[in-house]
């Protein structure tokens, strides 16, 4: 990936850090987005090198689209766009509002949506093209009963991987990595009754999902339109 352009959203701390860290080890040049989290951003940046930092609200595609085309205008080119930035709340189906939907929604669907359309863009200008990893979730592939709003949102962005992937070949793969019980900070009871099913036996780590992802960045674009659950094996439960 020496010099490759990859954009992460979400990429200040947590799942999106430990992708930006990898890639950056791998030779990749790696522009890092965040939304509130600008301390956060900062320490990524300098632990890759100095790279540089863009803001940007993602529940506006006005804001997405500024945000690509500074990325572009920095690099002058694009080869990989890692969706990363997503929303997790919890609410019995009967108690969901229209704001909790959209405040999850907003993010982690349509967001990534727009995202990979405005990586899409610049990448059907580039003779070679390019990849993008939309980063969806467990949740996606089963039913959470306490999480609906949050599991359409995910199964959302599978189907969409799915549906691009097919839009933009050969020049873009589109795939999906779907991360299983990945916990940072305090783990409450249900997530050590996921990690008691898990039969890796263990929680996974950032690092696990950005190995999962840096396939996908390296990988032949003949793979495109697939979805890995990163899991410990609890999608097989």
């Amino acid at each position: 990936m020496k010099n490759q352009v990859v954009l992460i959203t979400g990429a200040a701390k947590r799942m999106g850090r430990a992708i930006a860290l990898a890639c950056v080890k791998q030779g990749a040049l790696v522009a890092i987005h965040y939304g509130e989290s600008a301390e956060d951003a900062q320490q990524t940046a300098a632990e890759c090198g100095g790279a540089p930092i863009f803001r940007a609200n993602l529940e506006s595609v006005a804001e997405i689209r500024d945000l690509f085309a500074r990325v572009h205008k920095h690099f002058g080119r694009l080869d990989a766009l890692v969706n990363n930035a997503a929303r997790f709340t919890k609410f019995n189906p009967l108690e969901v509002e229209e704001t909790d939907w959209d405040f999850i929604h907003s993010v982690n669907l349509k967001a990534t949506f727009f995202a990979c359309q405005a990586a899409a863009r610049i990448m059907l200008s580039q003779p070679e093209g390019g990849r993008i990893v939309n980063i969806s979730s467990l949740g996606g592939i089963q039913p959470w009963s306490e999480h609906a709003h949050y599991c359409a949102s995910k199964a959302g962005v599978i189907m969409m991987t799915r549906a691009l992937s097919k839009a933009w070949a050969p020049l873009i793969a589109v795939n999906s990595v779907a991360p299983g019980v990945i916990p940072f900070g305090k783990y409450d009871d249900r997530i050590h009754r996921l990690i008691a099913a898990t039969p890796a036996q263990r929680e996974g780590t950032g690092e696990d999902i950005a190995e999962a992802v840096l396939f996908y960045l390296q990988a032949t674009k003949f793979i495109t339109g697939q979805v890995t659950a990163v899991d410990g094996g609890l999608s097989q439960r």
